[in-house]
């Protein structure tokens, strides 16, 4: 069978609730309170067949005090029953919950004249009349319009069929993919515990899921399901059910509150929208506080208007930024309704461009020009997903961020990362990066290494962590390598530790060939006894800073080597290593020692040399101490 879920809409006492029971035989005002005052408080329910269809009715209050009741329950909705009385026509809660419709983008509907055995033939045309005005140029304007009564039972059959046949036109809601429902209701049954109910918009909830209630990230597991009050395996999208949760109490759940499949919605207290204001209202001031409602949720948030904009005047679009003071769920085309803060009434709605923004404030020129290319690639999901990319700059944006975020399925994220990577995006450390800004990055690093060989010409680089620092301390470490790598395989940088130019070569400024020559010399005719700082100022006739800037040159080059307190050429040490290496050859047996004194003896050098050395050999595993004498290996 198919699933069909039909809300209404309309003004107090026009007979929503006597028109449900007529059609179902069920009475969907289910409160006490509901009976004694002949109007309905709380969301009701019904649900009956038709041929091969499925209806379940989601009856709503029309009073004004109850219209973010009746917010909560149209959101679900495939089809929508405005009811008009034949005896009073339009009312003010009729034209509220019709402007509601028109902004949440419902796509169908049928138009009631209730109460007609009330009216004669005259007001009813009329009421027609009035009913035509109010929907003209709307998702109505070309619904049927059918007269009943739910007390004489006239037109109900015919209305049966109109509504039945609604649902080869209607949209069909994703049955694969994350499980996503709103929950209207949140009570305890005895045996059973906490039962939600809801619309399910997407997905399948079957017995022994285990799902997440956002906000507030409580881990549940399904226990029963029920569709139309009867047991089932699972429901899908489209049904009215009701869910049976174990793992968490009924006071811990709420009506505003979602059930879902882990990590698929964002959970977030920022959005970009695009936003519609009513004709009917007054111009909405940057920074006005409003009532957000999206789904079963209401949040206070506050509104900030793209560009340099004042306020948004009554009837215009316009691009926001709406600052949540309290975490929802939302993701790409997700409708919402905003009311004023004081007093509550419909002002706008509109549709989520992006759950998690992290492009510029939208006040400035760049923040506007991003919320732009959004907006023009709403129904594209790469294009959507590349602006989100293109506004997070050198950070890019998560992976695993795509199907909360963009409102992607599975197979879609495939898609488009497919179509990205054709486009140049680049993947680093789980993050998607536009080419531009990781090449402008590149640029920018190449340029810095430069700055820094010109400002340190005896450098032999800019240190690696200085380089991340100064351009990358705001994005992931993987950006930063994934450029350097970028680089390196380009042939514009080298080093490691050390980032450096190709072409760049060390030299000290002041200080010519002959004096870094003179130095190198010094130390190789000093062998192992080198001379001191002082010897070597005054045997190559340069200035102490210049000596001591070459000097720390040769070392990093590795000319030099320093061990502990005394510099020594490097040739001269690796002499020394072969020296020692061939002593083992030439001795009986192949076994050779050495001790301090000898090796003082056999070199012609002091202590202050000596040990050293020697602690140098045994570092490069040329020998190994073994008490007073050291084994060659």
């Amino acid at each position: 069978m198919t699933n069909l879920v039909v809300g209404t809409a309309g003004h107090i006492d026009h007979g929503k609730s006597s028109l449900v029971r007529a059609l179902t035989g069920i009475d969907p005002d289910r409160l006490k309170e509901e009976k004694e005052r002949g109007i309905t408080i709380e969301l009701g329910f019904a649900h009956t067949a038709v041929g091969d269809t499925r209806i379940a009715f989601v009856d709503v209050p029309g009073h004004e005090r109850f219209v973010r009741t009746m917010l909560a329950g149209v959101g679900g909705i495939d089809c929508v029953l405005l009811i008009v009385a034949a005896d009073e026509s339009v009312m003010p809660q009729t034209r509220e919950h019709f402007d509601i419709c028109c902004l949440l983008g419902i796509p169908r509907g049928i138009v009631v004249l209730t109460k007609s055995d009330l009216a004669d033939s005259d007001t009813r045309a009329l009421v027609r009349q009035d009913v035509a005005e109010l929907v003209k140029g709307s998702f109505l304007e070309s619904a049927p319009v059918l007269d009943v009564s739910a007390t004489t039972g006239d037109g109900l059959d015919q209305l049966r069929e109109a509504i039945a046949g609604q649902v080869t036109q209607v949209r069909r809601r994703p049955v694969e993919g994350a499980a996503r429902l709103p929950i209207d209701r949140a009570f305890s049954m005895k045996g059973f515990g906490t039962v939600v109910t809801g619309t399910l918009v997407a997905g399948r909830i079957g017995i022994d899921d285990e799902l997440i209630v956002q906000p507030g990230g409580r881990l549940v597991k399904v226990r029963g399901v029920q569709v139309h009050g009867r047991p089932s395996m699972e429901a899908i999208a489209g049904q009215r059910t009701a869910i049976n949760l174990g793992g968490v109490d009924v006071g811990d759940v709420s009506r505003g509150e979602t059930l879902l499949t882990p990590d698929t919605l964002s959970v977030t207290r920022r959005i970009d929208a695009e936003l519609d204001l009513l004709r009917s209202a007054r111009p909405l001031k940057h920074g006005a506080r409003v009532r957000l409602h999206n789904g079963t949720a209401e949040v206070l948030g506050r509104v900030s208007i793209a560009g340099t904009s004042s306020e948004i005047a009554a009837g215009a679009r316009e691009l926001v930024r709406v600052r949540l003071e309290a975490p929802a769920v939302l993701t790409r085309g997700d409708r919402f309704i905003i009311r004023a803060y004081s007093p509550p009434v419909t002002i706008g709605g509109g549709v989520v461009l992006d759950p998690a923004p992290t492009r510029p404030g939208v006040r400035t020129a760049e923040g506007r020009a991003s919320l732009d290319r959004l907006r023009i690639a709403r129904d594209n999901g790469v294009g959507a997903v590349t602006a989100m990319i293109e506004a997070a700059g050198l950070a890019g944006i998560a992976q695993s961020s795509l199907a909360p975020r963009a409102g992607l399925t599975a197979a879609q994220v495939g898609i488009v990362l497919r179509t990205l990577g054709a486009q140049g995006v680049v993947m680093a450390g789980g993050r998607l990066i536009a080419a531009a800004p990781l090449a402008k990055a590149s640029t920018a690093l190449v340029a810095l290494i430069a700055a820094s060989h010109k400002a340190k010409p005896m450098s032999d680089g800019l240190p690696r962590e200085e380089a991340r620092e100064r351009i990358f301390a705001r994005v992931p470490a993987a950006i930063f390598e994934k450029v350097i790598d970028g680089l390196k395989a380009a042939k514009a940088l080298v080093g490691a530790e050390r980032l450096a130019l190709p072409t760049h070569k060390a030299s000290v400024a002041g200080a010519d060939d002959q004096v870094r020559a003179a130095i190198i010399e010094a130390y190789r005719a000093g062998g192992l006894k080198p001379p001191d700082a002082a010897a070597i100022e005054s045997s190559v006739k340069a200035p102490r800073p210049i000596v001591e800037k070459v000097t720390a040159l040769l070392l990093r080059e590795k000319v030099l080597v320093k061990l502990d307190t005394i510099v020594f050429h490097g040739a001269a040490l690796q002499k020394l290593k072969e020296e020692v290496i061939a002593l083992k050859d030439s001795a009986p047996g192949g076994r050779a020692t050495v001790d301090v004194t000898a090796f003082k003896d056999r070199y012609g050098v002091s202590r202050k040399y000596a040990i050293p050395l020697l602690e140098f050999l045994d570092r490069e595993r040329v020998t190994r101490r073994t008490g007073d004498v050291r084994l060659i290996l």
